[in-house]
């Protein structure tokens, strides 16, 4: 099921960034955190089912995204950010599909934000980079990832993101249309989201410290004025919100054949 790395359309390019920058991903020790621990109310799921637990050609979301970084060379390990009464899932999981690089499941929070945080405490003392990622943001590849990571090597930090398609409008009563914005300068963030581990650390623990509350990880970074990579991964990188996205996600996986 899970996409071979070797077979990725990003592949080459990133094997290429790599010996121009001089790094490769055995030079750096790299954590990443997949953050899973939502309730998915929007998708109106039976019985309490969570998005993340959600079954796309029979294999739940999450395990999805786990395989992917299982098979990402540039990933060593993983920490899995989840709900707590979902622990019995993971620990069968973990068996059913022998995940080699889970090294801890822990509880989430009550935010996004703090639930980082505790897969942060988690991340081993080695680590050079800390990788972030959306458990529901299924269909990233192994070569999407080491992309990222390959940018984030040589700038400190890069974040997946694309671009939008559609006119862009400010409003700023909600009610009328002030300006059309530029959109060649907008884009959309996605995940993976990934730092140096030191300056997310200190980022992370500054919001912390502050009160100050984001909605991603690019923003507390940000936060502290340092410069972060855009790597435009495309269209394909969707977020599961809503059942409209299931349907694109099991045309996008149509569209890869068995390459999935």
């Amino acid at each position: 099921m899970s996409r071979d790395v070797r077979k990725s359309p990003y592949n080459k390019f990133t094997r290429a960034m790599k010996k121009l920058f001089g790094v490769d991903h055995r030079d750096w020790f790299n954590s990443a955190i997949i953050v899973a621990a939502g309730a998915g109310t929007r998708m109106n799921l039976p019985d309490g089912q969570t998005k993340q637990m959600l079954c796309i050609e029979g294999v739940p979301v999450i395990v999805r995204t786990v395989l992917q970084f299982e098979a990402c060379e540039d990933i060593d390990e993983i920490i899995l950010v989840v709900r707590k009464d979902e622990f019995d899932e993971y620990r069968q999981f973990y068996k059913q599909y022998g995940f080699k690089k889970v090294k801890h499941i822990v509880a989430g929070g009550e935010t996004r934000q703090i639930s980082v945080l505790n897969g942060l405490s988690k991340v081993d003392k080695n680590a050079d980079f800390v990788t972030i990622h959306d458990g529901v943001r299924c269909l990233i590849t192994p070569g999407m990832i080491s992309e990222v990571c390959t940018w984030a090597y040589h700038y400190g930090a890069a974040t997946a993101v694309t671009k939008p398609v559609d006119t862009l409008k400010l409003s700023e009563d909600g009610v009328f249309i002030k300006e059309t914005v530029d959109r060649d300068k907008i884009y959309h963030a996605q995940t993976p989201q990934i730092f140096k581990y030191d300056m997310y650390r200190a980022a992370a623990l500054s919001a912390k410290k502050d009160g100050f509350e984001a909605t991603d990880d690019n923003s507390l970074v940000e936060r502290l004025k340092f410069k972060i990579y855009i790597c435009d991964l495309g269209k394909e990188n969707i977020k599961i919100t809503t059942q409209e996205d299931v349907y694109c996600a099991e045309a996008i996986l149509k569209s890869r054949g068995g390459d999935k």
